[in-house]
């Protein structure tokens, strides 16, 4: 399906209400609202999921009159939304320049203002260009920031034998239009890259619906999520984390890991994980035309750290005999981090692509491996330290009403976490595994692999990770289970013994009750002061009895009393009758 999406110059809003043109309604001592995120969790606004309505409404929602662009152009016919329904969300993000829910973020800021920023996410620019020669040490790069620039570069021709990649952070109405008219790209490889939703409800016009196989396997693009793990040393961090994400025009979200505490991690840090795609349309090499790539990554949070410093570097360290300088990667942004790595290109690796051009994207798929691998050693962290709480009584001991007692729910709070979350992490490599690799493995007698071939071990294990730790979360679950079980039964005991008391009590009393009743009887009350010594001469030693008779703990011993009694008589015969 070709695409000749078109957004022309983005000259001014389509007339909106009265209320929106002429009053501020946001707080400017309050939060910015273009830099938070469209999500449900919001409190700092009044937030409503359904704002532009649900995906069953037959008509437009109200509020699309008032982001329409006058100039606005999306092409009809073969590319009509009534049979592509599910692109209309696409046209939706390309008029209000971010996602359509957003809307009612930006609608609070005044008219100038929001006019500026709609300008300046419509026309945000950061692309890198790399062009592979065959034998040629390293490949030729041009940073390209403007839509001017990438329209130029676009319509460059490519030299003969050269492989072109473009790598774009972000996503804007602007570089949509051109890299889908100058390179006639599907609008499904990027309506697919703009969300970042893991499920949906059933009311969602965002959904994502899965392709039959048979039509979805040709398409010469792929879309891969992951999750970049990231450390926060206070909420305040965090917080501005979440605000640099409401910048980015793709949506990405954080789920933040508040019940993930323990007496090890700092009081008020906590670790986030990036919800992050990586997409990557080829065009495949003709007799007319060069191999080109699209490569589509995520703007990165540079708020924090990432977690444990990142992932090391993709290559061995050299021996103390080597004296060479060697440079480092830039850890600043994903962006800059994927340029140095790509300038890095081994020889053969280039020359691979001549013959692979999937091969372009071999270091983006080093660091979302490198990324699974640090997410699977973190979560494994966690669950042993759910394990450790589990074993260790003294660390999950509360105080309730009073009294120490042993509590599992924080545990199995955290347990949950994860039992929900692990499902969702390897459907995602999975997904990676099947659109990288869909032959199966090669046998012994196949050509050696590309660089590409040779990640496939590295996915295995981590998608081995993710199963063993999903087999490890249910066995936790089993024994914490059993554990819990095991307190009931103990409280259960403890209050058996409490009701034990009680009966005591009542053996005592009911027998000093019955004597005084009976006692009672006489009408004759005056006469009971010359007989109340009787009262207590038969009361006292009835009760002592039935105490006696119904302590379980008095009667064992004095049937072993009676027993060691007998014994000690019997043994005393038998030597008499020896001597």
């Amino acid at each position: 399906m070709g695409s000749s999406i078109s957004l022309n110059s983005f000259t001014r809003e389509r007339g909106t209400t009265n209320e929106t043109e002429n009053r501020d309604h946001h707080d400017q001592n309050g939060p910015d609202p273009n830099e938070m995120i469209a999500d449900g969790r919001l409190k700092d606004v009044e937030y409503t999921e359904y704002f532009n309505g649900d995906i069953y409404d037959e008509q437009p929602s109200q509020f699309e009159q008032e982001w329409e662009i006058v100039s606005f152009v999306f092409p009809e016919g073969h590319m009509s939304l009534k049979a592509w329904p599910h692109l209309r969300h696409l046209k939706q993000w390309m008029e209000v320049t971010t996602s359509p829910d957003k809307w009612q973020l930006l609608r609070l800021l005044p008219t100038g203002r929001r006019s500026d920023v709609r300008d300046e996410r419509a026309r945000r620019t950061k692309v890198a260009a790399f062009d592979f020669v065959p034998n040629d040490p390293a490949p030729a790069e041009r940073r390209i920031e403007t839509k001017d620039g990438l329209k130029h570069h676009l319509e460059k021709p490519i030299a003969k034998g050269t492989t072109r990649l473009y790598v774009v952070e972000d996503l804007s109405r602007d570089v949509i239009e051109l890299l889908g008219t100058k390179l006639d790209i599907d609008p499904l490889f990027f309506r697919e890259h703009i969300n970042d939703y893991t499920w949906y409800n059933t009311r969602d016009p965002w959904v994502e619906l899965p392709d039959l196989d048979i039509v979805s396997r040709s398409r010469p693009y792929f879309h891969l999520a992951y999750m970049q793990p990231r450390y926060f040393k206070n909420q305040e961090s965090y917080k501005k984390a979440i605000r640099q994400a409401g910048l980015f025009n793709v949506l990405r979200r954080l789920d933040v890991d508040l019940e993930h505490t323990s007496r090890f991690d700092k009081e008020e840090a906590t670790v986030a994980l990036v919800r992050s795609k990586v997409s990557l349309w080829i065009r495949e090499a003709t007799d007319d035309q060069p191999a080109v790539g699209v490569l589509l990554i995520d703007p990165s949070i540079t708020e924090g750290y990432p977690l444990w410093r990142g992932y090391r570097p993709f290559m061995n360290s050299p021996p103390p005999s080597d004296q060479k300088s060697y440079p480092a990667a830039p850890k600043t942004t994903l962006f800059e981090d994927l340029l140095f790595w790509i300038r890095h290109t081994s020889q053969e690796d280039i020359n691979a692509i001549q013959k692979n051009p999937r091969a372009m994207a071999f270091r983006p798929l080093e660091i979302i491996c490198a990324e699974w691998l640090t997410l699977s050693r973190y979560i494994t962290a966690r669950l042993g330290q759910i394990e450790w709480e589990i074993e260790r009584p003294d660390f999950r001991i509360v105080k309730q009403d009073g009294n120490d007692t042993v509590n599992f729910n924080t545990s199995l709070q955290k347990l949950h976490t994860w039992r929900r979350r692990l499902p969702l992490y390897r459907d995602m490599v999975s997904e990676t595994r099947k659109k990288l690799f869909p032959d199966e493995k090669p046998g012994p007698g196949a050509a050696p692999a590309d660089c590409i071939g040779q990640l496939r071990k590295d996915f295995e294990i981590v998608a081995g990770h993710i199963n063993d730790l999903l087999s490890r979360t249910e066995r936790i679950a089993a024994v914490a289970t059993a554990v819990t079980a095991i307190e009931e039964s103990r409280r259960a005991i403890e209050q058996n013994k409490a009701l034990g008391r009680l009966t005591y009590l009542a053996v005592i009393f009911a027998p000093l009750s019955f004597v005084s009743s009976f006692f009672s009887m006489s009408e004759n009350v005056a006469s009971l002061s010359q007989t109340i010594w009787i009262y207590f001469c038969v009361a006292v030693p009835i009760s002592a009895l039935a105490f006696l008779l119904v302590d379980k703990d008095w009667s064992d011993n004095m049937r072993g009393v009676y027993r060691r009694t007998a014994a000690a008589k019997e043994k005393v015969k038998h030597h008499e009758k020896k001597h």
